[in-house]
């Protein structure tokens, strides 16, 4: 028996089949989560938006291309709900002293480890969110520029701008002295 695609499950949960819906569920929950937590920086946030997103997706299946693929469609959906979350309630995330007091009880290079990537993810949670955006599905989804400015429907010169100004923000909080 042949694996159905994404295209087949999307003709099916058309027609009414739930299992079909599920099972591009199962297929992308993963990537759609992953999406969510790098622009929240919260777990229990990116899984309430990322089940949210696939709720808002079947609600639209019906209007979805099916000449597309399925995944960058999903992800978009998934990212811009965080955006909008985010623009709502103006969150700042902060790092997490209790695990900062953990890090304590390892051994030094671990703790050191841990500190490097506390700052990696304390700056990029301080990034505007259209920044940490072409971040996030530029070094974490690796898509091109050319996908970039697709899936965001923006302009290639914003993605390349975005970018720039992002990496160059995160280079000086990375790089600032203690």
């Amino acid at each position: 028996m042949n694996t159905p695609t994404d295209r087949d499950l999307i003709l099916k949960a058309r027609r009414g089949e739930s299992g079909a819906y599920g099972e591009l569920v199962t297929r992308h929950q993963v990537a759609v989560f992953n999406v969510c937590y790098r622009i929240l920086h919260e777990r229990g946030e990116a899984e309430d938006l990322a089940q949210e997103a696939f709720i808002r997706a079947y609600d639209r299946i019906h209007t979805f291309d099916v000449d597309r693929e399925f995944s960058p469609w999903i992800r978009r959906v998934a990212a811009n709900l965080c955006l909008n979350h985010l623009e709502s309630q103006k969150v700042t995330t902060e790092l997490d002293d209790e695990r900062d007091a953990d890090q304590a009880q390892r051994p030094e290079s671990v703790v050191e480890t841990n500190e490097r990537n506390g700052q990696i993810r304390g700056a990029l949670a301080s990034l505007p969110a259209n920044y940490r955006l072409v971040i996030e599905l530029r070094h974490f989804q690796e898509m091109s520029y050319d996908e970039i400015a697709v899936q965001l429907n923006i302009p290639l010169s914003d993605v390349k701008s975005h970018l720039f100004r992002a990496r160059k923000i995160l280079a000086e909080k990375l790089h600032a002295p203690d």
